[in-house]
């Protein structure tokens, strides 16, 4: 195992829920590293089903350089959000799942230390998928819609198409039409964007740079 430590607070947008876990490795031992090339998609091929079964979908697994050590971010989401119960449930069956995986390989998935964060996405989160559109019903997107920017309201949005509300009037556009769909923040709204954890927030006095390695 590999030791993952929590670091300052990093929030990866705003209404992100996050679960940190360390794990210091028992017997101190170094093991083979798994190849770089393959490291995302192998984390990818773990982390996925342990995120399904626990009801969820994964949206996203990265790796990025923080200091000396690595972050690991896995961004889950599900119909009505997540809730940091949920998020801290699925970081300790990813933490096991990884776990099991690099006892299995007898390699090291991730070089040295790091740590593993898995969170909900941020308002920041493109739109791209179906699901994106449906789980943001009542919000306010920007959008490029047949090479023009649009910004309206969604309405409804199914598996082919989205309803936006544009200056009071409802148009219907099939996805094939769009780019991806940015959620822009109403400051009469911000209670519903502010982070739900309040200590889940940057910290001015860490000077550590995260550097990203993969996407």
């Amino acid at each position: 195992m590999t030791q993952r430590d929590r670091a300052g607070g990093r929030s990866p947008g705003s209404r992100a829920r996050r679960a940190a876990t360390p794990r210091p490795r028992p017997d101190g031992a170094q093991r083979p590293q798994v190849a770089a090339a393959a490291r995302r998609d192998r984390l990818r091929a773990i982390v996925e089903p342990v995120v399904r079964a626990a009801g969820f979908d994964l949206e996203d697994v990265s790796v990025s350089r923080v200091g000396r050590r690595h972050l690991v971010r896995v961004i889950v989401d599900a119909d009505g959000g997540v809730g940091l119960d949920s998020v801290a449930e699925v970081s300790r069956a990813v933490s096991a799942a990884l776990d099991e995986a690099e006892s299995v390989a007898g390699a090291e998935l991730i070089a040295g230390e790091y740590q593993l964060e898995v969170s909900s996405p941020g308002v920041d989160r493109p739109l791209r998928l179906p699901r994106h559109w449906r789980r943001n019903a009542g919000r306010l997107v920007r959008v490029t819609a047949a090479q023009r920017q649009v910004t309206g309201r969604i309405v409804t949005a199914d598996d082919e198409s989205v309803q936006l509300d544009v200056d009071g009037g409802v148009q219907r556009w099939p996805y094939d039409d769009l780019g991806p769909g940015r959620v822009q923040v109403e400051f009469n709204r911000l209670d519903e964007v502010v982070d739900d954890d309040p200590a889940d927030v940057d910290d001015p006095s860490d000077d550590d740079e995260v550097e990203d390695e993969e996407r």
